[in-house]
């Protein structure tokens, strides 16, 4: 049995128009805040916490979150995702997300900062059922290195299984390994240092809305790169190639705004932290 460096599970329901939490668990280095209502929609916002600071060699961290029907949460994180050199044994997350038809749920930690021989491995399990809603976001950014290389890190490895009424329906898995890879070649970063990743499940999906997406994303006044694919399942998945997070941040706030617009009649809450 894994001995789980942090734990965390999470039970969420919709009592009357509020989500509440049906149960909280966590232990070791991993915490959740105090749930946040940010406006009178019922919708309720979790902060995840690393106590430590930082995910350090052999780390293993497991989180599990369950969505009831009708029941709606944004999750995020307080500060980066910092994965430190792992000389000896890589860092490991593993996150399962169950939500029923009806509930919402988005995931937007904040962007993974993988530092010289860094190693990380992290694997995303959704099972959704027809008419549940989950957008999901992530970052990959280079962190800082003694010689000033960007890509000093060992391996970053991000898995995605969505499945919908217990069938995959989506399979995202990204591979940075920079000394075995032509990593900044066409493929891969193609000159850029940061990576975003924007995944969105949904029935209200329609060529109208990802038209609308595409000429947002178009619009940015800065160089960088992006591809906008429609889903075999009802959703589409945005990658975007920068050099900086604040311009991927930027774009994805952009989408997210005009999905939440059209699909709800309402906006995103700020998740400012600073």
């Amino acid at each position: 049995m894994t001995a789980w460096t942090g734990e965390l599970s999470l039970n969420l329901e919709d009592r009357n128009g509020k989500t509440v939490a049906k149960r909280v668990y966590f232990q070791g280095a991993f915490k959740v805040m105090r749930p946040i209502y940010h406006d009178d929609s019922g919708k309720v916002c979790y902060y995840l916490l690393n106590p430590g600071g930082g995910y350090l060699d052999g780390d293993r961290y497991r989180m599990e979150i369950a969505v009831e029907e009708g029941a709606k949460v944004t999750l995020t994180t307080q500060g980066a995702t910092k994965v430190y050199k792992t000389p000896n044994d890589h860092v490991y997350q593993e996150t399962v997300i169950s939500l029923k038809k009806g509930s919402y749920l988005e995931y937007l930690p904040d962007p993974l900062i993988a530092y010289e021989n860094a190693h990380y491995k992290q694997k995303n399990v959704i099972h959704m059922e027809t008419g549940a809603t989950f957008l999901y976001t992530d970052i990959i950014t280079p962190g800082w290195s003694p010689s000033g290389d960007k890509f000093s890190y060992n391996t970053i490895q991000l898995v995605n299984e969505i499945y919908i009424d217990n069938k995959l329906g989506v399979f995202d898995h990204i591979k940075l390994s920079p000394a075995q890879q032509a990593i900044t070649e066409i493929g891969l970063m193609e000159g850029y240092t940061h990576l975003g990743s924007m995944i969105v499940i949904g029935n209200q999906t329609s060529n109208q809305l990802l038209d609308e997406l595409y000429e947002i994303i178009k619009g940015t006044e800065t160089e960088f790169s992006f591809g906008l694919s429609r889903l075999a399942v009802p959703g589409f998945s945005i990658r975007v190639l920068a050099n900086s997070t604040q311009l991927i941040e930027g774009i994805f706030a952009n989408c997210h705004r005009e999905i939440m617009q059209r699909w709800f009649g309402t906006y995103p809450i700020s998740l400012r932290k600073y």
